[in-house]
């Protein structure tokens, strides 16, 4: 593995790149860092493909701007783009989760020449065009979604403490955790901030260790302004109202990932916007973190995806 740095947009970008071949850039989401693509960069890599993880702007390696207008989708597809010239990729296929899902939808939808085909895991593409759902949810009277508590500003703090955080709001978000238990996005009592009752056991522990001292050294702002960046970038989206992904796309999600109440993604729906929808893969038994929780299955639906690019 190849670790690099490359200045752009204002701000240090940290990535890694690994194997020889048509390049897959994979954008991590929260609270991540670029790591947890390893077993997926090695999948790749073995099959002929160039695999590129940077650890997003906020995170890791990379620098971390305060302010949170710096962490909208333009910046993270610019920060992309910085890393192709960087690395000498005219055009790759993007890979993202969560974060990082929004990331790779955007970067498709906004750069089709750079971006030839993508993936999103956990979080489906979301149109632009219309109101915030955060607006519409604050209407509903739902006002105990997780995302209006990682908005604040006191967030920082709440998660301040990594050893603790990190190894909770992975086994609470896994299909490991009882059912009972298991994260609720509309369920404060069900959230991501509870210590873990035993080391999660589907998630490797290397990766665990590594995540805990990444975020122990940087702290968690940069990664909560994602959070607060969405709605400034809602009031700027109207350019790309009704905009369609027409690139090759896969789709890639758990069963019992609770980001599912807040998605519900549908194949059938999602063809509506995604116009090449070529892959859609719900693996059972799995919750939010599909790369680290099912590597193996969630590898070979990636390789299958590419090899039919």
């Amino acid at each position: 593995m190849r670790h690099r740095k490359v200045q752009a947009n204002g701000i240090s970008l940290h990535f890694v790149e690994m194997g020889d071949g048509p390049a897959v850039v994979f954008c991590h989401g929260f609270p991540a860092i670029w790591s947890c693509w390893k077993a997926q960069m090695e999948a790749v890599a073995d099959e002929g493909f160039t695999a590129i993880a940077p650890d997003m702007r906020g995170y890791g390696e990379s620098s971390a701007p305060v302010e949170a207008e710096a962490y909208t989708p333009y910046e993270m597809v610019g920060d992309l783009i910085a890393i192709l010239d960087a690395a000498g990729v005219a055009t790759a296929t993007v890979v993202g989760h969560d974060f990082g899902a929004s990331a790779a939808w955007n970067a498709a939808m906004m750069r089709p020449d750079r971006f030839t085909a993508v993936c999103g895991m956990s979080v489906p593409f979301r149109p632009p065009g219309g109101g915030s759902f955060l607006e519409k949810l604050r209407a509903a009277g739902a006002h105990q979604f997780y995302w209006f508590e990682q908005m604040r500003a006191e967030s920082d703090e709440a998660w301040a403490n990594a050893a603790v955080t990190i190894p909770g709001m992975l086994y609470w978000t896994s299909g490991e955790a009882p059912e009972a238990g298991r994260w609720d996005p509309f369920d404060p009592s069900r959230g991501l901030l509870r210590p873990a009752p035993i080391a999660p056991r589907t998630i490797d522990s290397t990766y665990i260790a590594d995540a805990v001292a990444a975020f122990a050294r940087t702290g968690f702002h940069g990664a909560l302004n994602y959070y607060r960046a969405f709605e400034p970038f809602v009031r700027h989206w109207g350019a790309f109202a009704g905009a369609k992904i027409r690139q090759p796309s896969m789709f890639l999600a758990g069963t019992l990932d609770g980001m599912n109440r807040i998605a519900q993604p549908d194949q059938e729906v999602m063809r509506s916007s995604l116009a090449d929808l070529r892959s859609f893969v719900m693996l059972e038994r799995v919750g939010h973190w599909a790369q680290l929780e099912a590597p193996d299955a969630t590898n070979a639906a990636l390789v299958a995806f590419l090899r039919r690019l």
